[in-house]
């Protein structure tokens, strides 16, 4: 069996003392790939961003590779120093919605920024670094451009050779394609599947619920304030035993063909 990388225990979020979600526990095992449902304003873009302390959890805990992010207090809220915040984002890296490209560097600049300030790489070997990962993502001859000559699937390509090009155990996706055009959603998916295939361990926001099926190890469903539904594809998306799965599912099949 495989380890596990990622454990949260009690995890818990509220914005302006209306919670978001409470009681969240999820082992995550090396090669998982798991996809988080829900509809709007059920908290999974919010439980990403706790993973990655982008939002504090409220309560609750994260470990990484068996080791407590955080320092816990008898009293008040765990403290987060910066240094742990710097090594976990090195270990579990985020792909954003809106790709979050400096528009003022190139495309390999993107890519090798991190490994010069993050990581303290020389500059050219962070850019011999970055044309590899870009290549991996099919955007080597972009390598020079700056973002703002990129199709948004390109640009979340860019962010995806990003996030790989720092060696993360984990990648996080929040919904990596809703800000794109329809016709540019396949080119972001199928390096998305070409990274499931390689074994890498993901966490996915998304609304493509076919997509799901096809590269998930498991699904887990946000509703009513938690984890209200979770197991295979097959037992989630197929055979959903919950009335808001069953009806967050019709609505999401109600226009296909």
């Amino acid at each position: 069996m495989s380890e596990t990388v990622l454990s949260i225990t009690g995890l818990g979020k509220s914005f302006a003392a209306i919670p978001v979600f409470s009681e969240v526990d999820m082992d995550v095992r090396a090669g998982d790939r798991i996809v988080i449902l829900g509809a709007s304003g059920s908290g999974k873009s919010t439980l990403l961003r706790c993973i990655n302390v982008l939002e504090t959890p409220d309560e609750g805990e994260i470990a990484v590779g068996g080791k407590t992010v955080g320092e816990r207090k008898r009293q008040g809220p765990t403290r987060y120093p910066e240094r742990e915040l710097c090594a976990l984002r090195q270990r579990v890296g985020m792909v954003f919605q809106q790709f979050n490209l400096f528009p003022h560097m190139t495309v390999a600049g993107n890519v090798a920024e991190g490994l010069v300030t993050v990581r303290g790489l020389g500059r050219a070997a962070a850019r011999e670094r970055a044309v590899t990962e870009l290549a991996r993502v099919g955007l080597a001859d972009k390598a020079d451009f700056y973002p703002s000559r990129l199709s948004g699937g390109q640009k979340q390509r860019v962010a995806i050779a990003r996030a790989l090009a720092m060696d993360p155990e984990i990648l996080l996706f929040d919904e990596p394609t809703s800000a794109l055009d329809p016709a540019l959603v396949g080119e972001v998916l199928g390096v998305i599947e070409q990274l499931a295939e390689e074994g890498r361990t993901m966490l996915l926001v998304t609304h493509e619920i076919g997509f799901a099926f096809h590269v998930a190890t498991r699904i887990v469903f946000l509703a009513e304030g938690g984890i209200y539904e979770t197991g295979t594809p097959e037992e989630v998306l197929r055979n959903p035993k919950k009335p808001l799965t069953q009806r967050f599912l019709a609505e999401h099949k109600r226009f296909q063909f």
